[in-house]
């Protein structure tokens, strides 16, 4: 192993996820960083492995930089979170940043992705997602994030907690009543659940018992193909492909493809495709 920084995934929840290489680099690396060293413990005493821990999060993140700095040059550490792919939604970042920036060796060992795991149990559509992390804590806060996760045209992914996900629920009813979107509960584990259908459906099956409610969510909603606004535009590239594309297929099959390619409205890219194929 070269020394430096590994970015090690682990599992969300089923230890069986793991995988080889994951196992080779904790076993062999000098230290672990972890967030919490309790938590981490559990999964490496399940592993063999007995590792020098340290604990990072977001208000010691400097410390730990400056205590490592010297030793990240000649010895080899592995970064991994609670559970899951390490730095999303998770401190690290500036850790990984600082030691790019000091030409010290950073590699990844990817893994387990409780989001990955979400979009392809969802049923919906996931050729472009947008990853919004942690829904936000107050009433007024998760109105406005469901307001703009309502006007995004592309499939919205994002982790909510078991305290906010009946309110999520409800205001999501209220604001996407026809949408489709999948509330996928505890996964990888023994009480995995994936309850999918228009938000009122979801919303039904939840409110029929408060056993539902209990452990860790990920909520996927469906983008709104039918929304005219677009967080991208048609640049001089995408009007080449469209120009290319009217020569083989129609302007409706044109329109589809495209938009499955690009995160643009289709009635954007149709006025657009008119009007390349008037100009012939």
């Amino acid at each position: 192993m070269k020394t430096g920084l590994y970015i090690v995934s682990t599992p969300i929840g089923n230890l069986g996820d793991i995988s080889f290489r994951a196992v080779e680099v904790l076993k062999n690396c000098d230290a672990i960083i972890c967030e919490n060293p309790k938590h981490s413990l559990k999964l490496l005493l399940n592993l063999d492995i007995k590792k020098k821990l340290i604990s990072l999060h977001d208000y010691n993140e400097e410390v730990v930089i400056n205590k490592i700095s010297n030793d990240l040059k000649n010895k080899t550490y592995s970064l991994i979170s609670d559970a899951g792919s390490p730095l999303i939604s998770d401190p690290g970042y500036k850790l990984v940043r600082f030691c790019i920036k000091n030409n010290i060796y950073v590699t990844t060992v990817p893994g387990a992705s409780s989001i990955i795991s979400a979009l392809q149990l969802s049923s919906i559509p996931i050729n472009n997602y947008i990853f919004r992390g942690f829904l936000p804590k107050t009433k007024k806060d998760i109105a406005e994030f469901v307001q703009i996760v309502n006007k995004s045209q592309v499939t919205s992914v994002f982790f909510v907690s078991r305290y906010k996900i009946l309110l999520l629920l409800e205001i999501l009813n209220k604001k996407m009543t026809d949408r489709k979107i999948a509330v996928c509960k505890e996964i990888t584990k023994l009480n995995e659940r994936v309850f999918m259908g228009p938000s009122h459906e979801v919303l039904k099956k939840f409110s029929e018992s408060s056993k539902n409610c209990l452990g860790e969510f990920v909520v996927v909603v469906e983008g709104d193909e039918t929304s005219n606004i677009s967080t991208n535009f048609i640049n001089s590239e995408t009007k080449d492909v469209i120009s290319k594309l009217l020569k083989k297929f129609s302007l409706t099959d044109t329109v589809e493809i495209v938009h499955k390619v690009v995160n643009i409205g289709k009635k954007e890219i149709y006025k657009k495709a008119l009007e390349i194929q008037n100009e012939k």
